[in-house]
């Protein structure tokens, strides 16, 4: 997946000119965007703020850490199983 020019704190300070009253095609022409990559943003990012960005991001981070520790604690479990199962 191609990675934006823009970052995050910068989609949001561009959606915020929108909030601000700036109309669209003026915003869109002085940031060299098209008017669907804005609402795309504006239903992604619309109405967040950067520290809430931050958290989502640190939040996701955290979420995978534990998905990969949750499977390779399943996987032992399944093999400890598996063992113990051989025994008797």
């Amino acid at each position: 997946m191609r990675k934006s020019r823009f970052t995050e704190a910068q989609i949001v300070a561009v959606l915020k000119e929108g909030e601000a009253g700036v109309p669209v095609a003026e915003i869109v022409h002085q940031h060299g965007i098209s008017r669907n990559t804005y609402f795309k943003w504006k239903s992604k990012y619309g109405g967040t703020t950067i520290n809430e960005l931050r958290r989502l991001r640190e939040l996701e981070a955290e979420n995978a850490k534990l998905k990969r520790m949750y499977a390779e604690l399943a996987l032992e479990n399944a093999a400890l199983k598996d063992v113990v199962s051989r025994k008797w």
